[in-house]
């Protein structure tokens, strides 16, 4: 007895190429279940078929080999369950994801997946400023220049804005409290984004409150630091507004200067022109990602979460 192959048929013999193909681009813009209503397939059989093409769109992207790589991490379940993702700058998209956690054992699984010869290769790690992260790519990729993520430092900037939010809250009294009370995201949010009666009750809030004022000149001014393409420049800018601090009152922004000092080499990195990429991928990626979980209301198999976050940027078959 001999058996034959068929090419027009999938992986799965129940099925033609055709088909799968068909259902693997439906489920890269909707989810599961309505793609099984749609084709009169069971829920489950969708999914293996939908598994089986992104596992198709890997094998002919072929192994990653990248020169400059952004790490981050994501929330997967409550309880600050984490997975760490790789993407890969250049390419603009994700080459990794895993681990069991962000430490530093989970960060070095993907050096071991990159292999040792990949990991030379390796120009500049763009991450956030969590330890774990940095010693395991000094530890890998030792020529790698590390730089430290724009939007997570501006995020902490925010952070330290509501805090003096808070805080100017609780000292005043009376009517002064009626234009802080609700403004949380008329102070955070970027002024071109605001409605007109957003930017007039912005402009009533900085003119009643002389420290929110100055937090929030502050905090819109510190953008310019990605702007020079000299670090001794970057540095006299930065030295300059922290100048600003004193006298000021404004603990937050204190202490978020010290964190900045602390990283200071992280953040001038990105002065060298060779540094000069765009930083916003990995913050779009991680959109991308918290959509597939809400299309889907949460993910519990989390290789199929993996294969959806890997294949997400790859091209449709």
């Amino acid at each position: 007895m001999r058996q034959e192959r068929l090419e027009f048929l999938a992986s799965n013999t129940k099925f033609t190429k055709r088909l799968a193909l068909s259902i693997g681009g439906l489920c890269r813009t909707m989810p599961v279940n309505d793609v099984a209503k749609r084709m009169g397939l069971d829920w489950h059989t969708v999914k293996e078929i939908d598994k089986e093409y992104m596992r198709e769109q890997l094998a002919r992207a072929g192994p990653p080999s990248p020169s400059v790589i952004g790490i981050d991490e994501i929330g997967i379940k409550k309880g600050h369950t984490y997975r760490i993702v790789v993407s890969d700058l250049e390419k603009r998209l994700p080459i990794w994801f895993g681990g069991d956690g962000r430490s530093q054992a989970d960060t070095d699984q993907f050096y071991a997946f990159l292999g040792e010869e990949n990991c030379a290769k390796i120009r500049l790690a763009v991450m956030d400023m969590w330890k774990p992260f940095r010693t395991s790519t000094q530890d890998h990729a030792p020529r790698a220049a590390i730089l430290f993520d724009k939007f997570h430092i501006l995020r902490h900037l925010g952070e330290a804005l509501d805090k003096v939010r808070k805080a100017e809250y609780a000292r005043v009294t009376g009517a002064e409290r009626r234009f802080i009370k609700g403004q949380k995201y008329v102070l955070l949010a970027h002024r071109e984004n605001l409605t007109s009666e957003a930017r007039k009750n912005l402009k009533l809030l900085l003119s009643a409150n002389k420290r929110l004022n100055t937090a929030y000149l502050l905090r819109e001014s510190f953008a310019q630091l990605w702007d020079y393409k000299s670090e001794v420049w970057a540095w006299k800018f930065f030295d300059n507004w922290k100048s600003q601090l004193r006298w000021q009152r404004l603990k937050p922004f204190e202490d978020f200067a010290a964190m900045i000092e602390r990283h200071w080499d992280g953040i001038a990195a990105y002065c060298r022109p060779e540094n000069k990429i765009a930083l916003g991928f990995v913050e779009g990626l991680n959109n991308k990602i918290r959509v597939f979980q809400r299309r889907a209301y949460g993910l519990r198999d989390e290789d199929y979460l993996r294969l959806k976050i890997l294949t997400c940027c790859l091209p449709e078959l």
